[in-house]
């Protein structure tokens, strides 16, 4: 078995991608303490990510970005799960939901695809979010890079996004 490599950042310091001290202080400023880490090996897929930190491909917190009509929005999926674009473009009273490109994503939310977390985004997105990471008591998510992620309870996830739970998986 491979030997995980992390590095824990609990508190803003020189030495932490600005990246990661955006989501460290948005979740501050939702009186939510949160504890980076750092995988150098990366956490690009969900199932990196997974592999990486020791927990289940369920535990995993995708954050997608499209746009439903000409709306961007974020949806937070279970890294077991697939979304179903029609389900969140109903989700979001819409009608059509594509994928936006690479520069969409970064300017809906300042952080580039495989970092994007769900909180301390640049702009303000309607978030929605799969039931199924409600069955877990800890969740992670990515904190702004490739490589950082952080542990949250998923009704904590819930509240400091104001995401609306509502199916939108696939199957």
């Amino acid at each position: 078995m491979r030997e995980r490599t992390f590095r824990i950042v609990e508190e803003v310091s020189g030495d932490v991608h600005p990246n990661v001290m955006k989501v460290v202080e948005a979740a501050r400023a939702s009186d939510l303490r949160i504890a980076t880490r750092r995988f150098p090996e990366g956490t690009k897929t969900a199932q990196d990510a997974a592999d990486a930190i020791g927990v289940t491909v369920g535990q995993i917190v995708k954050s997608l970005v499209f746009a439903v009509d000409d709306e961007v929005v974020m949806a937070l999926v279970s890294g077991s799960n697939q979304l179903d674009e029609k389900k969140l473009a109903a989700a979001a009273g819409g009608s059509k939901c594509s994928r936006v490109d690479a520069d969409a994503v970064r300017t809906a939310t300042g952080f580039p695809i495989g970092g994007v977390p769900p909180l301390g985004l640049a702009t303000q997105l309607r978030i929605f979010m799969d039931p199924d990471l409600l069955q877990h008591d800890e969740v992670w998510a990515a904190a702004g890079t490739w490589n950082d992620v952080f542990p949250i309870n998923p009704r904590d996830l819930q509240r400091v996004t104001s995401g609306v739970v509502v199916e939108i998986k696939r199957g």
